[in-house]
């Protein structure tokens, strides 16, 4: 195995909006010497959100993929935006990474979309380090960030550093440095310097039982996690410095622990321990377990498609890896690639399991944000994320393998689209154009989804949320020259049944060869599953044709397409085949669909259909003197405030609305609070709608 795969570190910067994700990059890059500059969000001019879109509204809306050297690491960063609209690009982040570093603000604490966040990591099993940012703010503090990680997200942080005061109040108890509580050492870093030169004096005495209570606590989690270290403790008190490390390293990686730093990255503070303790407790692809999928092609001897197979991250293992961003280039689409094993080589070609064609990889680029250069090996080996030039059916969540060894790994799975959209082109001469455009941009982002509508003329484009429309209508009009009109966002309800109902059909035609005959009785039921709808059959093995029985059931799953009686998509239902019944020499495929599509659209149509609606799960924060005029207008929005807490000074309300109802609220509560309230939301659970929006639809 190669030594520098041990050195390799996939990693990811996660957090809620605000926090100071794209700061600490930025601080990352210029202490690693990948950049010569440290850009600033407020003035747009970071590395890492480049695009015009990032830079104009100062959030991140795009994952920017950047590699960097720390001492004998090689480091893989992706920066990860913190708005909900943009929760794929976490999703498809964390599913490639070993590791994350997870960033929290001192002053707001855990917030909603920190929690949406390490759900995400959870989810993937990818350890992480907490960084608790902005110490130097009014209002920060440590003890209260630490205490909401170990309660709201169910972890277990342990304090590696402590801050040498809080906040920026005044000059004697404003926050000045950190104190290292391994090598107990205060660390004070130079302005100057832009935090490159830091000084290690004594720990303030005012400063040392606190420092002392601390390391207490770091040292009992540290001996608990093995016997020998424990009864060591217990007799002297004290913990070997290379003990720790390797405990904590152990620790982390299992997710038992989350190392956790202070800093402030803005005023240059902090940064550089995040770096070691990448390096230190996060892992390399050898630590991580040999990615798994299935074989997607019968094996030529013995075996059948559908097997399990494993690869580790080795080079002498056939090569597979994991398309998880695709980017438009005009020199052709850059594909980001995680390589799982073996070697990723410009100029060869890999099958895309998904597709079963054959891809070629003509080009492989390390790339740095809105930079890159050619990998000069014209190699990648297994553990490292690289760019690709080559792939023309590729799409995210794609593996592309061997040809000889096929795998298919699991791929990347993203939520629903909870808002549309109409859009139709200026003229007639653009409608090209436009399908083209919208082909495109559902490539390069999985949470779009672009459907014509041959009545209207209009296409209807769903997403995320309000920003993601608005940011994707952008593009369309400034990076693809596209004059388009848009109409009124709506919401993407879901269709389900209230009681079960039947449907018999006889098919029986005369037709040039003969008689065409297929008789099937098919229920319709409401249904609570893992899947939004299920499909059974409750024929015996020896009633059916195999044949047949895939036919039926394919139309089935091709008949849902166009929704239900009002043409959303259903949901929570269940399709059950009670009865088939077929004649020799009559039943034939096309007998099944025409029967069975018959059945499907009867069932539905005879059903008593209830619409259901999005949810969204709110986190809204207020001062206190805004709190009645922001509730009074979330019960004008149908919406339930299910608690409240204090944070500080400032009011947390959890909140439940109907997306129906949340259209302008970003005005809206600027408005009712004079700028100084926020709010953040993610899509929650689907639920009945007012029976008068579904009379309204119906006419």
């Amino acid at each position: 195995m190669s030594a520098s795969t041990e050195k390799i570190r996939n990693i990811g910067i996660i957090a809620h909006i605000d926090a100071g994700k794209t700061t600490t990059s930025e601080r990352i890059l210029f202490y690693t010497g990948s950049s010569h500059r440290m850009g600033n969000v407020d003035e747009g001019t970071t590395i890492t959100d480049f695009d015009e879109e990032e830079a104009k509204r100062g959030i991140t809306i795009y994952s920017a993929a950047i590699s960097c050297q720390w001492k004998d690491y090689s480091i893989n960063i992706i920066d990860t935006p913190g708005h909900v609209d943009f929760t794929a690009e976490v999703e498809r982040s964390l599913r490639v990474l070993d590791g994350a570093v997870v960033v929290f603000s001192a002053m707001e604490g855990v917030e909603a979309q920190s929690e949406t966040v390490w759900r995400q990591a959870d989810k993937y099993n990818v350890p992480r380090i907490c960084f608790i940012n902005k110490m130097d703010r009014i209002g920060a503090s440590f003890e209260r960030t630490f205490q909401e990680i170990e309660k709201r997200l169910i972890a277990k942080p342990v304090a590696m550093q402590i801050p040498i005061g809080e906040g920026s109040t005044s000059a004697d108890d404003s926050f000045q440095g950190i104190i290292d509580l391994i090598k107990m050492q205060a660390l004070y870093y130079d302005a100057d310097s832009k935090g490159s030169q830091f000084e290690a004096k004594e720990i303030p005495e005012s400063y040392l039982e606190r420092a002392q209570e601390w390391r207490g606590k770091l040292l009992e989690s540290v001996a608990e996690l093995d016997d020998e270290i424990l009864e060591q403790y217990y007799e002297t008190e004290e913990i070997a410095e290379a003990d720790i490390l390797r405990l904590l390293r152990i620790a982390a990686l299992k997710g038992d622990l989350q190392p956790t730093f202070c800093g402030s990255a803005l005023n240059y503070i902090g940064v550089q321990p995040v770096l070691d303790a990448v390096g230190n407790y996060l892992p390399s692809p050898l630590d991580r377990p040999p990615v798994e999928g299935i074989n997607p092609q019968p094996k030529k001897r013995g075996g059948k498609a559908g097997e399990s197979e494993s690869r580790g991250p080795s080079v002498d293992e056939p090569m597979c890896g994991l398309v998880f961003k695709i980017q438009a280039d005009k020199h052709g689409d850059l594909c980001f690639m995680r390589v799982y094993s073996g070697q990723l080589k410009s100029g060869s070609r890999l099958l895309n399991a998904r597709t079963g064609k054959k891809e070629l990889i003509s080009q492989l680029w390390r790339v740095h944000a809105d930079s890159r250069e050619k990998v000069e090996t014209d190699c990648i080996d297994a553990g490292d994320i690289a760019g690709v030039i080559g792939p023309k059916e590729a799409v995210t969540g794609d593996t592309l393998c061997d040809i000889r060894h096929p795998i298919l790994l699991e791929s990347i799975s993203f939520p629903e689209t909870v808002i549309s959209m109409a859009v139709e082109p200026e003229s007639s001469a653009d409608r090209k154009k436009l399908e083209e455009t919208l082909q495109k941009l559902a490539r390069q982002d999985p949470t779009f989804k672009a459907t014509p509508n041959e009545e209207t003329g209009q296409t209807i484009v769903s997403g995320m949320g309000e920003l993601h429309l608005e940011v994707l209508r952008n593009r369309m009009q400034k990076e693809f020259n596209l004059s388009i009109r848009v109409h009124k966002p709506r919401v993407s309800y879901r269709e389900t049944v209230s009681k079960a109902v039947e449907k018999v059909v006889e098919f029986s035609r005369p037709s040039a060869g003969g008689n065409l005959y297929f008789k099937i009785k098919l229920r319709l039921e409401p249904f609570k599953g893992d899947s939004s709808v299920s499909i059974i059959s409750n024929l015996k093995p020896s009633e059916l044709d195999p044949a047949f029985e895939k036919t039926m059931l394919e139309t089935l799953k091709m008949g849902l397409e166009g929704g239900g009686q009002v043409g959303f998509p259903l949901m929570n239902v269940q399709f059950v085949v009670i009865d088939a019944q077929t004649r020799e020499g009559e039943t034939t495929d096309v007998a099944v669909e025409a029967a069975v599509s018959e059945a499907l659209h009867g069932c539905i149509m005879d059903s008593q259909i209830q619409l259901l609606e999005p949810i969204m799960k709110m986190e809204v924060v207020t001062p206190d003197e805004f709190r009645g005029n922001i509730q009074a207008d979330l019960s004008a929005r149908n919406a339930a405030v299910l608690n409240t807490e204090w944070r500080s000074d400032l009011c947390v309300m959890e909140v439940e609305a109907p997306l129906s109802q949340l259209f302008g609220y970003s005005t809206q509560i600027r408005s009712l609070s004079q700028g100084r309230a926020s709010f953040s939301m993610e899509p929650l659970k689907y639920a009945p709608a007012p029976p008068s929006v579904l009379k309204e639809m119906i006419g």
